[in-house]
């Protein structure tokens, strides 16, 4: 089966639910016949490429709060992380454009370390107030997960792949996809938000590999948006 997960490195829920699949996935009997695809989504795609400011401030103006409401925000979905044993320092956090950390990522699956390099971007956001515009900074976290420092900066310097994150952001318009993280099984059933482990698990033993069970569709119907979505639901 294949899972599409679609999310954005500048979210952190995006990171406790790619955590808690990982989780899922370890523990599934058949987890050697699922294939993960990673797809880009932007939950802010005017953020700006150069001199980003502060995800705290950010949040303040965008939802009319105050500075030490939106800390208190940051500061649940930091509790959640650490119950999962990440470590987030979502003060820190810069209001980065993510377009082109996407390309790294698509340049990283095909280089088959996807897993690797969403990791380390999803960590350098949510963890040490990186900024994921940047880049240099981008070179470094790439070949720190195991990429060659010039394929990526050549990459970056070409605009190579931003054709596949439009693509993906198609993806996500078609499936009507409004939020991250959302997770599609097999193009037929969908799942929105960082669900426990223990539901991923009944998902992918429900939906994947079985004796009893015919082979899932290879495409999605002419539904789009309802097929999506049907079978899981985020409740």
């Amino acid at each position: 089966m294949k899972v599409e997960i679609f999310s954005d490195i500048a979210c952190p829920w995006c990171y406790i639910g790619k955590t808690r699949f990982e989780r899922a996935l370890a523990s599934y009997e058949h987890r050697d016949a699922v294939q993960v695809v990673w797809r880009s989504f932007q939950l802010d795609p005017d953020a700006p490429q150069r001199e980003p400011g502060s995800t705290v401030d950010h949040l303040a103006h965008k939802y009319g709060i105050s500075r030490d409401r939106a800390l208190a925000m940051m500061d649940g979905a930091s509790q959640v992380a650490a119950e999962e044993g990440l470590e987030f320092h979502l003060d820190r956090a810069l209001t980065a454009n993510t377009f082109d950390a996407h390309r790294v990522a698509h340049l990283a699956a095909a280089m088959g370390k996807g897993r690797e390099v969403m990791e380390r971007l999803m960590r350098a956001y949510q963890a040490e107030g990186a900024n994921v515009a940047d880049h240099d900074t981008l070179v470094e976290l790439a070949a720190a997960a195991g990429l060659d420092e010039r394929e990526v900066r050549q990459a970056l310097e070409s605009g190579a792949y931003a054709d596949a994150v439009e693509a993906d952001l198609d993806r996500a318009a078609a499936y009507g996809v409004t939020g991250v993280p959302f997770f599609v099984f097999d193009q037929t059933h969908g799942a929105s938000g960082a669900q426990p482990t223990e539901f991923f698990l009944a998902a992918l033993r429900q939906l994947g590999p079985r004796a009893d069970r015919a082979d899932a569709p290879g495409e999605r119907g002419p539904g789009g948006r309802e097929e999506a979505g049907r079978g899981i639901t985020s409740g």
